[in-house]
């Protein structure tokens, strides 16, 4: 029963957490057009303390919060397409970090950590991309020409995942690691 109030109690932060992080990302815009997704970080170690189902849950927050807090640009375009994209490609990074997790942690908890903090942010821009090519390629194809980009490819990595990618992609594996390294000492010494 302890074991089981603990997991509630380190999901429920950690949910708390991505809502926080996701709703002050909105409000702070270092680069580009779309912020930088480091409410990952809590999806990774979620994901990796709790597992692949806790990976899913805050996945699946973090997309609701970005249904209401970030994603007019493309509710204007087509609300559908821009429901199923943000929650599927938020559930779905917090599923498959807890799978690529669970399928190494026996050989390297470490490496699996890392394996997972890469897998959460391919697959949240991965889905965004396929998303994009889905529901929104007509409008698109209009800002990547506004934008003066030979084709909208070009426009959707150079302008809609370049640097905002590279850069969630290095604090995810660092925040990552240490974080839930410094969770597995803390536990190890209660």
């Amino acid at each position: 029963m302890r074991q089981k109030t603990k997991k509630l109690v380190g999901i429920g932060l950690l949910t708390a957490i991505v809502v926080v992080l996701q709703a002050l990302a909105v409000v702070i815009r270092p680069t580009g057009l779309f912020n930088i997704s480091l409410v990952l970080v809590p999806i990774v170690v979620g994901a990796a303390l709790y597992g692949y189902k806790a990976g899913a849950w805050l996945g699946a927050v973090f997309g609701i919060v970005v249904l209401f807090t970030d994603s007019a640009a493309f509710m204007a375009i087509n609300v559908p397409g821009t429901i199923l994209t943000v929650l599927i490609k938020g559930t779905l990074a917090g599923l498959v970090a807890g799978l690529v997790y669970l399928a190494l942690e026996k050989k390297n908890r470490y490496v699996a950590v890392i394996a997972a903090a890469i897998a959460c942010p391919v697959t949240n821009t991965g889905v965004f991309l396929l998303g994009c090519v889905l529901f929104f390629m007509d409008t698109i194809n209009g800002w990547a020409a506004a934008a003066g980009y030979a084709s909208a490819g070009a426009y959707m990595i150079g302008a809609l995942v370049g640097v905002n990618f590279l850069i969630e992609l290095a604090v995810n594996i660092v925040l990552s690691s240490v974080i839930v390294r410094i969770i597995r000492i803390g536990k190890n010494d209660n």
